[in-house]
């Protein structure tokens, strides 16, 4: 493994460290804009992301690039196999455009773990993908960091990389 992969994945691995030391607390105070003490709900917070996740991978397999590219922060990163970092909602969209013409015709994304707090959430989990003109099928796992962008959960990391050598699935 090369040393720039490597010391990626320890800074993930720290980050989610110091997210999971907060302790496993479903409920916490948080300062909202006036000044009051309201609470941030970690279980309300996940239902939103799930609903974003489910919304994210729909957009893959419609080709729906308005969404997928609005789903990130403006400072967002990717980190997908084999490739350079891709940073920025411009570059995202461009590489975007790139994946939703792969065909994809199945994309499910299956939450393991999910913790945080009011201003990042950790989505862990796995993943099954099939695209492509061989109808290609690739299972996986995946990190998905949500920030909060002025009131509104967007994907700030994306990383993933396939569990299985990626297997041709007989036409259907």
């Amino acid at each position: 493994m090369s040393t720039n992969f490597l010391t990626l994945l320890l800074q993930v691995f720290i980050f989610g460290m110091v997210l999971s030391s907060c302790g496993n607390i479903n409920h916490s105070k948080v300062e909202a804009d006036d000044g009051k003490t309201a609470e941030f709900d970690l279980n309300a917070a996940k239902e939103q992301i799930q609903e974003k996740t489910n919304r994210f991978t729909e957009a893959h397999i419609t080709k729906d690039t308005a969404y997928l590219n609005s789903s990130f922060a403006e400072d967002a990163k990717i980190f997908s196999p084999n490739s350079k970092i891709v940073t920025g909602r411009r570059a995202i969209a461009q590489l975007n455009a790139e994946w939703v013409n792969y065909e994809i015709f199945e994309f499910v994304e299956e939450t393991t773990h999910f913790y945080g707090n009011k201003d990042y959430l950790i989505d862990e989990g796995t993943y099954y993908l099939r695209y492509g003109d061989e109808n290609t099928i690739d299972k996986g796992k995946y990190i998905n960091i949500w920030k909060n962008e002025n009131g509104e959960w967007k994907m700030y990391s994306n990383i993933w990389n396939t569990s299985l050598p990626i297997e041709l699935s007989e036409n259907e």
